[in-house]
């Protein structure tokens, strides 16, 4: 299916590397790869062992990574994701064709992997705009979209929500959600709208220009699939009837996927996020709560911690109802998280240079016993 699809776009479109996402740095960055005869591509799909890649032609192929770029990526985040820009060796008829090269990504939407791992997953990247997808019902909450709001602070992209389904509930309930989410970040842009009644349209095309690269994110079933079908005027992504109790369609997205638009734009579609765990530091934390960190400078003592301390303006700030107390508690959990994280990171990284010391020494040794000609080498050691 998006085999064809591309390939109408290429015939009755017309593509070329700036309806990609391509400009001046990707260019420059490019620049010695041009020498081998590589060409650039942007990734539209992770098969796990295979990459799909567009060229500016129009034409996708089936790549795969060179050992190269695989052994010089220091954690799985730095292996090639859907919206990389790679240099390309197209081979012939017999040859695969293979990803010599990852270009510097410009901006990267991650977050911690699920579960307890403590390694970084990115979700898209060199994205411009990342859409949040929600609704004013069983999926609107003010600490998930404080999550989202922090991991594309830390990305570069720009933020934009779309309260979605506004259909299936009242008018009030759908401007108190969009209200409560512009107080949570005013540089974010809120709209209402109804994939069904293609309100979505209209309020994603201004965003959706040529070159420019959109994401959408959000749980399973608040109506990704279903925007992304009308923006291709066609089924896309299959999409069954809706829950009566949950009022969320039962398919969704299940892997990641960019996509160019016929009337400009490119989307990642991703599937649906069941946890939003941090991959962030306690800069873009604090500047997400700005508003917290404004009172705690207020406070009498230097080394508060917002407790029972003498002088303390969050607390008087949460007893006069001046500070949600449920921002306050997501402020503290967020900042556990990352504080947790970075010990955890720390702690692996110490194990890892204490296992890269280990096998250094036994390596030292074993060229020791090689050089005395009257030692026998063990045959684990051969």
């Amino acid at each position: 299916m998006i085999d064809l699809f591309f390939e109408l776009v290429r015939l009755f479109w017309g593509m070329t590397l700036s309806d990609l996402g391509w400009n001046s740095v990707f260019e420059e960055a490019f620049g010695p790869f041009y020498k081998a005869g590589w060409v650039p591509a942007r990734l539209t799909r992770d098969n796990k062992i295979t990459y799909g890649a567009l060229t500016g032609d129009g034409d996708e192929y089936e790549a795969v990574m060179c050992g190269k770029v695989y052994h010089e990526a220091e954690t799985d985040a730095e292996l090639p994701a859907v919206g990389d820009w790679v240099a390309l060796e197209v081979g012939g008829e017999d040859a695969e064709h293979v990803i010599r090269a990852r270009l510097p990504r410009q901006t990267c939407l991650s977050r911690k992997m699920a579960g307890k791992s403590t390694e970084e997953q990115v979700i898209a990247a060199n994205v411009d705009v990342v859409v949040v997808v929600t609704d004013a019902g069983t999926d609107f909450s003010l600490r998930r979209m404080e999550r989202y709001f922090t991991i594309i602070a830390r990305s570069g992209a720009k933020a934009v929500v779309l309260v979605n389904k506004s259909d299936l509930y009242d008018k009030e309930d759908n401007e108190a959600a969009a209200e409560e989410i512009r107080a949570l970040n005013p540089a974010a842009d809120v709209h209402i709208t109804c994939a069904t009644k293609k309100r979505s349209l209209a309020v994603l095309r201004q965003y959706l220009t040529k070159g420019r690269t959109v994401t959408l994110i959000g749980s399973s079933g608040v109506g990704k699939s279903s925007v992304l079908n009308q923006l291709l005027g066609d089924e896309y992504q299959w999409v069954d009837e809706v829950n009566e109790l949950t009022g969320k369609g039962r398919h969704t997205t299940t892997a990641r996927e960019l996509v160019i638009l016929p009337r400009g734009g490119v989307l990642i579609d991703n599937p649906g996020i069941k946890e939003v765990q941090m991959w962030t530091n306690e800069v873009i934390l604090r500047e997400g709560f700005a508003d917290i960190e404004a009172l705690a400078q207020q406070c009498k003592f230097g080394d508060c911690k917002h407790g029972k301390d003498a002088g303390c303006a969050i607390r008087a700030a949460l007893v006069e109802g001046k500070l949600d107390a449920g921002r306050m508690e997501g402020f503290l959990k967020l900042d556990e998280e990352i504080e947790k994280l970075r010990r955890s990171r720390k702690k692996r990284q110490m194990t890892v240079e204490r296992r890269s010391k280990r096998e250094l020494q036994a390596r030292v040794r074993v060229y020791e016993k090689r050089r005395d000609p009257d030692h026998e080498l063990e045959p684990r050691e051969r």
